[in-house]
């Protein structure tokens, strides 16, 4: 029997009786994968237009595995496995996250993304759909259940006693799935198989996998389901779940394409090939799903994205000295990360010290005395980008432009960057814009018929460093944008 209602469909299924009325299914009536998507077109969009865009475009899914920030560090399993296969390609890559199933699919087919970095799993209804990667892994299905209030006093076999072990033992019992996951049909599939009736409750779109194992830790539901290696991480850090009951045999996880990205299906199986040959995959995988200390520590952490909330140690710090500037706190501290990955102790060849890597003879000019210091170097880094700031902003109009400037003659020099304008005016390029333009040029500054231009005032400069400066601080405010909020600035 089908019920409806928003975001929530409740499947009783009433297995060996025969069921009449326009809203009852037999189990052989359930779709087997509720990832069917809507008849919509296909975009064509594979390896070639990839590479001339110049990036790869992932679905991922933001969460304790996949895509997390900890310690101010973009992490994650998949988000590693993406970082090594962009470089594999020579391209960058950019992310969508959704936490839908549903929206990933249509996602990928409309051409918004080109590669789902979701730890599917691969089912005959969805190779209808998407053409899948070779295999990653395999992994059963478990199911997710409270120990008693008091474990902790009872012996091993008290604690079996009261635990579900046989999947016989769900009939007459409600099951919490993901919307639109693989965990429909395998429950549908695993009522046949029992010859009983089992509630099926599949949540709303804004549940995740995680979200449902913690609403079972919490004691708000008493079943769900999850891929083993998932559920394993969860019992790290919710010591009052049992993830030991199988509810499937092993299952294969892949990425998947569209069905007709030939070419990027390809490419992709030949660099999960190379990366399995090597130690990288394994690494890769057992830093993410096999170590256990180590997910714990992270997950219990205040610096923990999906737990404790903050970048870092000094984050009221920085909120503070981002509202002199008028900025999103969040990119102060993505450039402080950039800077030092905040360590207020650290030095580099060159000399400058603390979090904003500030040189002593700039930071006496704007008032700071003891470097290592978090509070005054980073008010003194603060007032350092404010004259930055000021200068540019007479220049510029658009502030996300000119926040460009700033973070690149913050890297590298007013001067060079400067020079890198003027450059781009002699050659007609809009000095005003800086991907492509300003950012050209200063690149093309490490050569003499460039540095040794008239227009040029201050020589040589290793261009691609303070480029590369302002990218990576821009792709990590995007990641703590994701995983952080704004609180105002």
């Amino acid at each position: 029997m089908f019920r409806m209602t928003p975001f929530r469909v409740n499947l009783i299924l009433f297995v060996g009786i025969f069921l009449i009325g326009a809203c009852r299914k037999t189990p052989n009536e359930v779709q087997s994968d509720n990832t069917e998507l809507p008849e919509i077109k296909v975009i064509d969009f594979d390896m070639d237009k990839i590479i001339k865009r110049g990036k790869v475009i992932a679905i991922i899914e933001n969460n304790s595995t996949g895509y997390f920030i900890y310690k101010g560090q973009t992490m994650g399993y998949e988000y590693e496995l993406l970082t090594h296969f962009a470089g594999y390609l020579g391209i960058d890559f950019e992310m969508i996250i959704t936490k839908n199933l549903k929206d990933a699919f249509n996602k990928l087919h409309t051409g918004e993304g080109d590669i789902i970095a979701f730890p599917l799993t691969v089912t005959r209804e969805r190779k209808k759909k998407v053409m899948f990667s070779d295999y990653q892994y395999t992994v059963r299905q478990v199911l997710i259940q409270r120990k008693p209030d008091n474990w902790r006093q009872l012996k091993i076999h008290e604690i079996e006693s009261k635990l579900l072990r046989n999947p016989v033992d769900l009939i007459g019992k409600s099951v919490h799935i993901r919307y639109h996951s693989s965990y429909l049909p395998r429950m549908v599939n695993l009522a046949e198989e029992i010859g009983g009736d089992i509630e099926i409750i599949e949540e709303g779109p804004e549940y995740e996998t995680e979200d449902l194992i913690k609403r079972v830790a919490e004691g708000k539901i008493k079943y769900t389901v999850a891929d083993e290696d998932i559920a394993l991480v969860n019992a790290t850090y919710y010591p009052d779940i049992d993830v030991k009951t199988a509810v499937s045999f092993p299952t294969r996880i892949a990425w998947a394409v569209r069905r007709n990205a030939f070419l990027l299906h390809d490419t992709i199986n030949a660099w999960q090939r190379k990366i399995k040959s090597e130690p990288t995959f394994n690494t890769i995988y057992n830093k993410y799903f096999n170590s256990p200390k180590t997910t714990l520590s992270r997950v219990k952490s205040d610096y923990f994205s999906s737990g404790g909330g903050k970048i870092s140690a000094y984050d009221e710090l920085i909120k503070e000295n981002a509202r002199r500037l008028n900025w999103d706190w969040r990119l102060l501290a993505a450039q402080i990360f950039q800077e030092s990955k905040f360590d207020p102790k650290t030095k580099s060849w060159a000399g400058a010290v603390g979090l904003m890597q500030l040189m002593p003879a700039t930071a006496k000019q704007y008032g700071a005395e003891d470097l290592l210091d978090p509070g005054q170097n980073i008010r003194a880094g603060t007032a350092y980008l404010i004259w930055l700031e000021n200068y540019w902003k007479e220049r510029i109009e658009d502030p996300a432009e000119m926040n460009k400037f700033v973070l690149a003659s913050y890297n590298v020099g007013l001067g060079h960057v400067i020079d890198a304008r003027a450059l781009a005016v002699k050659n007609r390029k809009d000095q005003d814009v800086w991907e492509g333009n300003v950012a050209y040029y200063l690149v093309m500054k490490s050569k003499p018929e460039f540095y040794k231009d008239p227009v040029v005032k201050s020589g040589y400069c290793r261009g691609d460093e303070p480029v590369n400066y302002v990218k990576s601080i821009l792709n990590i405010y995007q990641d703590y944008k994701v995983n952080f909020p704004f609180f105002g600035r």
